[in-house]
């Protein structure tokens, strides 16, 4: 991954590729934010006007590209848009610093070392720039190159794919206090977990199959001092996973339920998050139709943010217990595949109509919830992919939010506001149930179509231990990532939930959850 280093070096003294700078859109024309000084002073106090030839407005994701002026030890500067100016004596907004260093870092590809120059009034704004940067400069390059003869070539000849940006240097902190320290070392923990994740939802599905997600988590256990404990099938046959059996029966490929436990000698409190985990989903008998089966890898999403949760705290050493559960099966058609109208009993003893094998998250899920319930954790969470109409109902960026506990789903609308992950809050309404109720089992897998996402929570919530705060978040619609790169979100999977979950887990830790 991509260095992360505090500079003590002024930008005009780094040496460097680049030095990025922040340039805002103002009421007459773009505006020199904070820490682009040395810049503005070697073109005599007209940067503003020289990026406004340039065509630069300040607007955000905006770059622009000149020669560095005498008196730099930089050959190139890049002036980033972080957007409006901020009003008098605001500063600039972190998810505006987060993004516009992501942008840098992708126009940056190639390059060693780049000084960022970004407006940092505090140490939050540091930790900002510093995640953008890191999650701007992410490739996912394992299947390109290697030994392939062409791919060499095109390498040498600067026709292939860029290397990403090798070093980040963050100027206008200091980088002897503790506090700015820490920032950048949690930056770095989180970031590469978040690209843990991006990596596991970006590997082909011929790869990456619940026995081998399984080994992934088992390897960086023993690495960060993670108990793991993987139910292969003949262990979820005697456990009476029926949900997990059922929605993985199909597949050559057997389920797998993993457990990661990361404890805290001082820790009051345990989180227990619940991911799924379809590492290829075809709809199974209920098919898929074409156009809709190519991004269907990215459906171990919820999974892959879990298990990089899990271990972002560990790495963090956070003092909260916090237990992860990836429910992980691949959804196939076969002459062994569970049809529509079967019943499945979960282990939770209810049956279980199944109405669209489609409908599979919420079934894996169902038992995986019910399992981490028994342990009595404080509170929990789940994330999956699971319906596309919360994408219809929230679009492409947007997570919904589902709980059975007002204050809760609030705390983590909040959390996720605040960390950058664009939420929002969904309702349960009660009258949606009776759509599952089944007249062979205890309940269907499927519900009224409007208010499908709905539907899908309120499933889930049959499967909630009593007393026990849970709260549902539905990724479908910012998981995976099919267009242009922008900010510093990258094309293909994203990572999103992550940084959500983290600091839940901090928040848990401190006690400011209740």
């Amino acid at each position: 991954m991509t260095a992360l280093t505090l500079s003590t070096a002024g930008a005009a003294t780094l040496r460097a590729d680049a030095l990025v700078v922040g340039v805002a859109k103002g009421a007459k024309g773009p505006v020199v934010a904070p820490g682009a000084e040395a810049v503005d002073k070697a073109v005599d106090g007209k940067l503003a006007t020289v990026l406004e030839t340039l065509g630069a407005s300040g607007a955000e994701g905006e770059v622009t590209k000149l020669p560095a002026p005498a008196g730099l030890k930089v050959p190139v500067v890049i002036a980033v848009g972080l957007g409006s100016v901020p009003e008098k004596d605001a500063a600039f907004d972190a998810e505006a610093l987060r993004r516009a260093a992501g942008c840098a870092s992708r126009a940056l590809a190639g390059s060693k070392k780049a000084g960022f120059a970004l407006p940092v009034a505090s140490v939050e704004d540091a930790e900002a720039v510093a995640e953008g940067a890191l999650l701007g400069a992410y490739a996912f390059t394992a299947y390109q190159g290697g030994e392939n003869k062409l791919a060499a070539k095109d390498k040498k000849n600067g026709n292939g794919p860029k290397s990403p940006l090798a070093e980040v240097a963050l100027l206008g902190t200091k980088p002897r206090d503790k506090a700015f320290k820490a920032a950048a070392e949690r930056a770095v923990a989180v970031v590469e977990e978040i690209n843990r994740a991006r990596d596991l939802i970006n590997t082909p599905p011929n790869d990456l199959y619940p026995e081998s997600f399984a080994a992934v988590a088992t390897a960086a256990g023993k690495e960060h001092g993670i108990k793991v404990q993987v139910l292969d099938e003949k262990a979820l046959v005697k456990g009476g996973f029926g949900g997990l059996l059922g929605v993985g029966q199909g597949s050559t490929h057997g389920p797998r339920l993993v457990k990661l436990a990361y404890t805290h000698p001082k820790a009051e409190k345990t989180l227990a998050l619940v991911g799924k985990g379809i590492t290829y989903d075809s709809g199974g008998i209920s098919l898929k139709p074409a156009g809709h089966n190519e991004t269907m890898k990215c459906d171990m999403s919820g999974a892959a943010a879990v298990f990089a949760t899990v271990v972002a705290a560990a790495r963090l050493g956070l003092q909260v217990n916090v237990t992860g559960w990836l429910a992980l099966a691949e959804n196939m058609p076969s002459g062994n595949a569970t049809r529509p109208g079967d019943v499945l009993r979960m282990y939770s003893g209810k049956t279980v109509e199944v109405l669209n094998t489609d409908a599979e998250g919420r079934l894996v899920l169902a038992d995986a919830l019910t399992r981490a319930c028994e342990e009595n954790p404080d509170a929990i969470v789940d994330v999956a992919t699971l319906t596309g109409a919360m994408v219809l109902a929230l679009g492409h960026r947007t997570f919904g939010i589902m709980a059975n506990d007002d204050a809760f789903r609030t705390s983590i609308h909040e959390i996720a506001e605040e960390v950058g992950e664009a939420s929002w809050p969904m309702p349960l309404p009660a009258d949606l149930r009776k759509g599952m109720d089944s007249p062979t089992a205890d309940i269907a897998n499927m519900g009224e179509r409007m208010g499908g996402g709905l539907v899908a929570g309120l499933f889930l919530q049959e499967f909630v231990g009593e007393g026990i705060a849970w709260a549902h978040l539905d990724i479908a619609g910012p998981a995976f990532h099919e267009g242009a790169p922008y900010g510093y979100t990258p094309k293909g999977g994203t990572g999103s939930a992550v940084r959500t979950l983290v600091k839940l887990a901090e928040r848990t830790a401190a006690g400011d959850l209740g």
